[in-house]
């Protein structure tokens, strides 16, 4: 290995004073400097105020994003201290603004039993990220002022006035020279402080977009709680019982839980730490789990429901159907996986498992209708994943030679690393057969599908594996289905798909999406779905090369650039219209296509939207067409 010539002495040894680490290397603090990372802004400043309402001083928090994206967070809490702090020797406000990990949530002796923060680091990271930071504080019968540049001091913590009030308002502006976009979406941040909402009891949290004619603005107040955030994500369901179990329970780990079940056959379990989304679960998930099978099989055999000789019911089965929000407070979280959103304290899993087996008992004897409710379904589950097993092994049997493992309609290609392979899910045969013609074989596999899907949103997994339209989804993609899937052993490191620009095509394409997300959603979460955007139009004109236009905003402006005489538009009503060559050329070349990664920003809301499309009732699917048709730029009658 070749060296590289240079001094390597103490004064190359780079140090980086107060927040320039920050700036340096932002995703560190925030995750990335996406606008998912600029969400992240808003949130460590509410996170601080709602860190006030957990301890009981704060029952207001209002947001409003003004013109230009400027972001104000004001709270009614106690105000940060404005003392001299004995270290900096500045104030404790200027301090927790400029210091990293300075802050009320270290230690035992800290401002705060439990925290949201993960790091402790939120204020001064936002500062150091920000154009500019204003804070305002009313505390000690006072008005204080502080302004920041980009993490640095411009004015100290000054008096400017008297209050008999208490509380601290945060303005910044993000830097447009860090983040790749300064635009916050605003339902996005609606969905976050909803949610923070249903998990502080009692806590307003109002939001306010000014940046356009027409205020947006929201409020939200749940005085029950979980039981609020479980009605309110089971509102388009059919119930099994009308109002959901509530167990709560304080002491050293307080912990919250709201359970419901419902007609559908997947299992929706939210876990939250210090109102953290802990997506990856843990302890506490772990703990809740264990005590959910270990209940309803002893009650079920209590009360001869399941037979002597009969198997135990399985955690899977238990679960079907179920929506439940388990919420746990914990002084001194620790948090594993990649995303640090994995609860890691082991002490958790018994006292959260402890106070379910005894609550949930108690419950069940109170309300045998109940619990008779939901031993049925839990027994019709069990049912159906016996059948399950065994149409998942007459699959297996089927696949035991290489060379019939793969569907017969699928064109695979010839590379076999996933990473660089790529399967287009097409629909109909016409339009497989172009794909296939057109395609590169190295790394391009096709799959045709043709007829009508089943909607899984309405079926159980023993359906799913004897669907002829599923199964060969199933069988190309490779990983297995639901609690199985494995996404390390996906044969496509991208799958696509490909469906006409119209009304059949877009039903096909959310009946695949709906079947992902509920039977392989590592799949969306890991990034590996895709949706094929085929052009709208072919603008023809004689001397100059055929254009393709995506959308009619694109055609429009191509008219005005190439002008209105001798021109040709063809509106491509499906994929079958088009030959091979154009159909690489348009949706299938990589330097060329348009490709749209299916992201998961918001389970919970990815959850209402596919029960309002997808599920039995009419009433809510009927409604969001209504709100929603006026966003409707191409539809075929």
């Amino acid at each position: 290995m070749e060296k590289f010539e240079h001094e390597y002495k103490a004064e190359q040894i780079q140090v980086l004073e107060g927040l320039e680490a920050v700036r340096k290397r932002p995703g560190m603090y925030i995750g990335s400097t996406s606008v998912r990372g600029l969400h992240h802004m808003v949130y460590e400043i509410v996170d601080n105020s709602v860190d006030e309402a957990l301890a009981g001083y704060c029952n207001e928090i209002k947001i409003v994003i003004e013109p230009g994206n400027i972001v104000t967070v004001e709270d009614n809490g106690r105000g940060i201290p404005v003392d001299i702090h004995p270290k900096t020797k500045i104030s404790a406000a200027e301090t927790v603004y400029t210091v990293l990990h300075a802050g009320g949530k270290f230690g035992g002796d800290s401002g705060y039993k439990v925290s949201g923060g993960l790091h402790g680091v939120g204020s001064s990271v936002v500062n150091a990220l920000s154009q500019w930071t204003e804070v305002t504080i009313q505390r000690d019968g006072g008005i204080f002022e502080m302004k920041f540049e980009k993490g640095k001091t411009k004015q100290s913590l000054t008096r400017i006035g008297d209050s008999d009030k208490t509380g601290t308002k945060v303005r910044f502006l993000a830097d447009n020279t860090i983040f790749e976009t300064l635009e916050y979406d605003y339902e996005t941040l609606e969905n976050r402080f909803r949610e923070m909402a249903f998990l502080t009891k009692g806590l307003k949290i109002s939001i306010e977009d000014k940046r356009e004619e027409n205020i947006k603005k929201a409020e939200f107040c749940y005085e029950g709680g979980l039981i609020s955030f479980v009605e309110f994500l089971n509102k388009n369901k059919e119930k099994l019982h009308p109002s959901p179990i509530y167990i709560e329970k304080g002491g050293e780990v307080p912990v919250e839980i709201a359970i419901q079940y419902t007609s559908a056959y997947t299992e929706n379990i939210y876990t939250f730490v210090n109102n953290i989304n802990t997506i990856e679960g843990g302890t506490h998930l772990e703990g809740f789990k264990r005590a959910l099978t270990k209940v309803f099989n002893d009650y079920a055999r209590n009360h001869n429901i399941i037979k002597e000789k009969d198997p135990n019911l399985q955690g899977e089965d238990i679960r079907e159907g179920i929506t439940a929000v388990v919420s746990v407070k914990v002084k001194e979280p620790q948090f594993e996986g990649q995303t640090k959103t994995k609860l890691g304290n082991s002490e958790v899993t018994g006292i959260v498992q402890a106070m379910v087996n005894e609550s949930l008992t108690n419950f069940l004897e109170e309300n045998p209708n109940v619990a008779k409710a939901i031993l049925e379904k839990c027994i019709s589950a069990s049912r159906a994943r016996e059948a399950a097993r065994k149409a998942r092994e007459l699959v297996r049997r089927k696949s035991a030679l290489e060379s019939s493992t793969l569907p017969g309609k699928l064109a695979d290609c010839s590379s076999k690393v996933p990473e660089e392979c790529e399967v287009y899910i097409v629909e109909g045969d016409s339009a497989g057969g172009s794909a296939k013609q057109g395609r590169d074989r190295r790394f391009q596999a096709i799959l045709p599908l043709w007829g009508k899907m089943l909607n899984v949103e309405k079926s159980r997994a023993d359906k799913i594996y004897n669907n002829d339209k599923l199964n060969p989804v199933i069988i190309a993609v490779g990983a297995g289905i639901g609690s199985e899937f494995d996404i390390t052993k996906i044969r496509y490191g991208k799958v696509i798909i490909m469906a006409d620009a119209d009304v059949d095509g877009a039903h096909i394409r959310t009946l695949l999406l709906t079947f992902f997300f509920r039977y392989m959603r590592p799949l969306i979460e890991n990034g590996n779905v895709y949706l094929a955007q085929p052009p709208l139009y072919k603008i023809s004109k004689r001397g100059i090369e055929d254009v393709y236009c995506y959308t009619d905003e694109e055609m429009e402006e191509k008219l005005k650039e190439i002008g209105r005489e001798g021109i040709t538009i063809q509106r491509y009503k499906g994929l079958g219209e088009m030959n091979p060559e154009q159909l690489w050329e348009t949706t299938m070349d990589p330097e060329r296509r348009i490709l749209i990664k299916v992201k998961l920003e918001d389970a919970i809301k990815a959850d209402q939207i596919f029960t309002i499309l997808m599920g039995d009732e009419i009433g809510p699917r009927r409604q969001f067409i209504e709100e929603n048709a006026k966003y409707v730029k191409n539809l075929d009658i």
